[in-house]
């Protein structure tokens, strides 16, 4: 039995495929010490994002969903899937990579967590997809969901900058399929998975973990690099995050949407 939860709900579009979320808020917790005077410890907060390949390192993605309380997430990526092609065949698009307000080159995908409890018991991180990707303004009822299309995330790895034993990252591919399945993607046992962790989906190919790399460049039709007008940068794909839609499914032209739950929660 899990002694508490936190849920992080957001929202996946396509054409234009995104997830942004707003946390629920947790209670921040104070320690207090004392010996021949008190001393008051308080907990922070918050942890500003982190380079998953680099964890020493602070980024600035921008802005991005995040809990409260000593066991919490700091930051989600947004899952954004570009402008993509209808096409009646080979339905499969991959995401594009994270990028940063820096110097600091693309990324996959990533999700972190900060363990500041006095005692950890361990944590899971669980993912699910609650509905199908759907478009109610579609006219014809039949065809504004996307049945059967599947969100899949892939190549996880774990990585920190602390000196805790690292949580156990699953290896498989989680195919989230709108069955509102919860998914576990990451287990700390007690004592480990302490601190500030980042969980990623795939890697560049700079990364010094031995992990696949999966981020290429973007181009356009005639070779030219797609620039990201957020960040002022030449996009990147990464096909560790992938979205596959059956070609028996019509496709509008519209946004379609669906949403994405990340459950941190507290082992007793």
């Amino acid at each position: 039995m899990r002694c508490w939860e936190q849920r992080l709900i957001g929202s996946a579009i396509l054409l234009l495929l995104s997830i942004s979320a707003t946390g629920n808020a947790a209670q921040a917790t104070e320690n207090s010490l004392g010996s021949d005077g008190s001393i008051k410890v308080e907990v922070s907060d918050t942890t500003v994002p982190v380079d998953p390949e680099n964890p020493e390192d602070t980024v600035n993605p921008g802005e991005g969903p995040s809990t409260k309380g000593t066991l919490r997430i700091d930051y989600a990526s947004s899952l954004d899937f570009g402008d993509v092609q209808i096409t009646e065949s080979e339905r499969v698009y991959k995401g594009l990579a994270q990028q940063f307000f820096s110097d600091t080159a693309a990324r996959g995908s990533y999700i972190q967590i900060t363990d500041q409890r006095t005692t950890s018991t361990g944590w899971t991180l669980q993912v699910k997809q609650n509905h199908p990707f759907r478009n109610s303004v579609i006219q014809n009822a039949d065809e504004q969901e996307l049945i059967g299309s599947v969100l899949s995330l892939d190549k996880a790895w774990a990585n920190s900058s602390s000196s805790s034993d690292a949580p156990n990252v699953t290896r498989e591919t989680i195919a989230l399929s709108a069955n509102n399945t919860a998914y576990e993607l990451a287990t700390a046992t007690v004592g480990t998975g302490r601190g500030v962790w980042t969980i990623s989906f795939g890697a560049s190919k700079t990364n010094t973990d031995n992990q696949e790399a999966t981020l290429a460049p973007v181009i356009d039709q005639a070779g030219n690099p797609v620039i990201d007008e957020l960040y002022n940068k030449p996009m990147y794909s990464n096909s560790a995050i992938t979205l596959s839609i059956p070609e028996k499914v019509k496709i509008h032209p519209v946004y379609y949407e669906t949403e994405i739950t990340w459950i941190l929660a507290a082992l007793p």
